[in-house]
């Protein structure tokens, strides 16, 4: 017998391997191979009889070293790798390397000493012995640190009763277990229009076939909170639900909407977990013990054995578009995933894309409607501000419209925001005295102002460097100056105008890690910051109670350019930051300044 073996390098196709003697191999198990002088980890893609393919002499063919004691990769995995090669023309191999980018997955489990109870009672009873008792009374095996912190005991109480023979030391896998979700824990209240959507989508849920469903509600109509119910059926059926959302920064009120809804946090996947994480929720999704996993675009690519029901949450959303080495848009591997696995797929967004649109009025999709806010929230007021009629003073990137608004804001205790998709403090800089613009050496981009940092950036290649003092042309002194605002330019002048409120920045300059943009949240919606003012980063996803007034400061900005779908995509982006106000019990209000 041979196996085909395909090893996630950039390679065309899998490698024949010979098996050995008396070894017992599947499709899908993972082997160690050897390659040229060194051994690797593949994945058995094929078995056939005979020595060896027509041509090849059996005398070169190697033998696999050894099967690795994992779950097989799943057959729909392996399907839908197989069709994403061909339909991005790309090596299978380096497709297969998206499904095992978990450092140390093939390692032996680490393992702890935990304890478990004995036949004997301990000779004395304390109050400190008793709860370590009643502690392990569940049969579930606790490390020292775990019983200490679980029963309030010192360390030597453990050791004493160890001692003892009162418990009995056992081996024990190094990382935790995940908690499973309980469908039926909590939930809000839905509304009749979000429970005959929901009633819809747990139809869908229930059906063991593939469906494709886009979940098409007004901002602050309660998708999340309808999709749930769908989530709630899935995990009924002891099946498992992959939810996806754009960009890290959205997980962090999603997390706890979805811990208020089942009972504990979901597993999550994305680029800024550690190397620990990544291998703990990846041998948990591969062995079906995490229930519900939301993640980034690359959570698409693991190995789930019993995935039932998909979720693509802003499926609108360019994150979803990968952009560099095999070049994908996760949305749509979602529904050919959905549909290679024979499971529903829903769509959700307040602003569906053209494609979506269009596979609706085809009916390759179905569609659920939530048109109206739920509860007492009304949609927002929606105005333009004229900048050629209300323009700001010299200087100044708030027209006196939008200041009056701030200013009316504040005073009934509300809180507000101002968008401004343009990241640093001035988009471009140039010398007064000879007219020269700061270029990146390493391409054509204007170089980008960052004052809180003192430096000059490329958004484009990474460029970086301190501001000069003089011009690098005609060698002035101080005749540098930034032209244009950014978000850093736009909280200037608010602390300028109103030195007495509380001003923060919400941008991928100021937020490197989820905990960042969690902790920024958590301050915003306890009422912390007065005026938040961001890029597309804060635009969609968020739920601030307290938050009645939007601004945006250049409403035009998105449509500059040569993208095609500019119009799209700027309708898009307005109507996301538009839905950030007047979500709860306070009418909203949101100004939008144009030329």
């Amino acid at each position: 017998m041979r196996a085909s073996v395909l090893i996630p390098l950039p390679l065309d196709g899998a490698y024949d391997y010979l098996v050995p003697e008396g070894a017992s191999l599947d499709v899908g198990d993972f082997v160690r191979v050897p390659l040229g002088r060194r051994e690797v980890v593949g994945v058995v893609w094929a078995i056939a009889e005979g020595a060896a393919p027509e041509g090849l002499d059996p005398a070169k063919m190697k033998e696999i070293v050894e099967r690795l004691e994992l779950r097989p990769l799943p057959s729909s995995l392996m399907t839908f790798i197989d069709w994403l090669a061909k339909y991005t023309l790309s090596l299978p191999g380096l497709v297969l390397k998206l499904a095992l980018t978990a450092p140390g997955v093939f390692d032996p489990p680490k393992m702890k000493t935990a304890y478990i109870l004995s036949e004997t009672k301990p000779d004395r009873m304390t109050a400190a012995r008793e709860r370590v008792i009643a502690v392990l009374e569940d049969k579930l095996p606790r490390t020292r640190a775990e019983l200490v912190d679980e029963a309030g005991v010192s360390a030597s109480v453990v050791k004493t009763m160890t001692a003892a023979g009162s418990l009995l030391s056992v081996p024990r896998a190094a990382d935790a277990p995940f908690t499973d979700p309980d469908p039926h824990y909590g939930g809000v209240t839905l509304s009749s229009s979000q429970d005959a959507a929901a009633s819809v989508l747990r139809t869908k849920a229930q059906a063991s076939d593939y469906s494709a469903t886009l979940l098409d509600g007004v901002t602050g109509s309660g998708k999340t909170e309808t999709y749930f119910e769908a989530v709630a059926v899935c995990l009924e059926k002891g099946k498992q639900a992959l939810i996806l959302l754009p960009e890290i920064a959205l997980t962090v009120q999603f997390l706890d909407r979805f811990e208020a809804r089942f009972g504990c946090r979901p597993g999550v996947w994305h680029s800024d977990l550690s190397q620990r994480d990544r291998r703990r929720t990846w041998k948990a999704v591969a062995d079906g013990k995490v229930q519900v996993l939301v993640g980034a675009r690359s959570a698409l690519f693991l190995p789930y054995p019993n995935l039932g029901l998909i979720i693509v949450d802003e499926e609108h959303e360019q994150a979803f578009k990968q952009e560099e080495g095999i070049i994908y848009h996760a949305r749509d591997m979602a529904v050919v995933r959905a549909s290679i696995s024979n499971i529903p797929i829903i769509l959700s967004t307040a602003t569906p894309s053209l494609e979506t649109m269009i596979n609706v009025e085809q009916g390759r999709y179905d569609v659920v409607r939530l048109e109206s806010r739920h509860g007492a929230a009304q949609l927002p007021v929606i105005a333009a501000i004229d900048m050629r009629e209300d323009k700001p003073e010299q200087g100044r990137w708030l027209s006196p419209v939008l200041v009056d608004a701030l200013s009316a804001t504040f005073e009934a205790g509300n809180q507000a925001m101002l968008f401004l998709n343009r990241r640093g403090y001035a988009p471009l800089t140039l010398c007064r005295v000879c007219g020269h613009r700061m270029q990146s050496p390493d391409s054509s981009s204007w170089l980008v102002e960052h004052r809180k940092t003192g430096r000059l950036v490329c958004h484009h290649t990474g460029f970086s460097m301190p501001r000069p003092k003089h011009c690098p042309q005609c060698d002035s002194e101080d005749s540098l100056v930034g032209c244009g605002p950014g978000v850093e330019r736009v909280a200037e002048e608010v602390s300028e105008c109103f030195p007495d409120r509380r001003v923060e920045i919400m941008s991928s300059d100021t937020i490197g890690h989820p905990r960042e943009a969690e902790q920024l949240v958590a301050r915003m919606t306890k009422g912390e910051i007065d005026v938040l003012v961001g890029t597309q980063m804060m635009a969609k996803g968020y739920h601030f109670p307290g938050l009645t007034l939007v601004g945006v400061v250049d409403a035009d900005l998105g449509l500059n350019g040569g993208d095609l779908r500019a119009s799209e995509r700027t309708f898009q982006l307005l109507s996301q930051v538009a839905g950030r106000a007047g979500r709860a019990d306070k009418p909203g209000q949101v100004l939008l300044q144009t030329y």
